[in-house]
């Protein structure tokens, strides 16, 4: 890519193409409609155009899988993503076929919990209860998923297991709840989740807990899953704390993007919290520590640079 003068994102700094005449298009990929990746996208775009000449921003539609496949592949210059599954994509583990070589960690924005959903009549207190049940598991694709495969793996389980396996949005997981079609889903996201406390409200539910050798089990399968705990009371009829796996949304870009630009998207970031908190409220407070945070990815050059600058790394 052309060098660009920064800044990509927020401050006063014009960019410039070096030797052309046709703006330069950088693909951001997003995730799908409903979810805080899209609008927090459009957020991104927003701050690229309005503070340069010369750039314009595309945002696609994708998912935490879906994003890293495409930044290896350079369909996409930067994505969101989540460290479970970029973790596994360095690594070259399923659903990745090979290592990926062009995925750098720009910054991390915030927690992520997944979240294993039942209807309190279905017998499910623990994931090995899963067998023989329905379930709604997210689309393949998002990391989501992938966790439901690994969770069901590390309880000697798989999607065999079950009474039948549907992959679909959390819509259409809540309505099959409400419905009685479905016993449990799966979903990964931030609390508390607007899909659960839509299901909550209408259904008695119960969140299954994920801990102890199940946990071990799973982090075998990914050194990146943490334990987390969702606090009694998030939801309607939620008593006691609950363990569940935990992981981080961040940004990814290709390591081979010009480090100017990701130095100033990184600073971009830094300086534009408070408008991204407004999209996605666990982003409030968001320190630059936290972002530059080893999640198990390498650092793009042109991060390393501005938490270097900022005395974190």
């Amino acid at each position: 890519m052309k060098k660009l003068v920064p800044s990509l994102l927020a401050g006063a700094a014009m960019v410039a193409l070096a030797g052309a005449a046709s703006a330069e298009t950088v693909k951001l990929m997003s995730g799908p409609q409903g979810g805080s990746w899209y609008p927090l996208g459009g957020a991104i775009k927003n701050f690229v155009e309005n503070a340069s000449d010369g750039i314009s921003v595309q945002v696609l539609p994708g998912a935490g899988i879906a994003n890293v496949k495409g930044v290896q592949a350079g369909k996409a210059d930067i994505g969101f993503a989540n460290s479970v599954s970029t973790v596994d994509a360095i690594n070259g583990k399923p659903p990745f076929d090979e290592p990926a070589v062009n995925v750098c960690n720009v910054a991390t924005l915030y927690p992520q919990y997944f979240q294993v959903v039942a209807l309190a009549d279905a017998g499910i207190k623990t994931p090995a209860d899963l067998e023989g049940k329905a379930l709604n598991a997210q689309p393949r694709g998002n990391t989501a998923e992938a966790i439901t495969q690994h969770m069901l793996q590390a309880h000697g389980l798989s999607y065999d297991s079950m009474s039948r396996t549907g992959f679909g949005s959390y819509t259409d997981g809540v309505e099959q709840m409400k419905d009685g079609n479905v016993q449990v889903m799966t979903l990964g996201t931030t609390v508390p989740a607007g899909a659960i406390m839509d299901l909550a409200s209408a259904r008695k539910i119960n969140l299954v807990p994920i801990e102890g050798e199940g946990f071990a089990a799973m982090r075998e399968l990914n050194p990146g899953y943490k334990n987390v705990t969702i606090k009694a009371g998030t939801y309607d009829g939620q008593s006691e704390d609950v363990k569940t796996i935990g992981y981080a949304t961040h940004v990814v870009a290709r390591c081979d993007l010009d480090a100017e630009i990701v130095y100033a998207l990184t600073k971009g970031l830094a300086e534009n919290v408070d408008t991204m908190a407004s999209i996605a409220s666990s982003m409030k407070g968001l320190t630059v520590e936290a972002m530059g945070e080893d999640v198990g990815v390498p650092m793009h050059e042109g991060a390393a640079r501005f938490y270097k600058e900022k005395g974190v790394m």
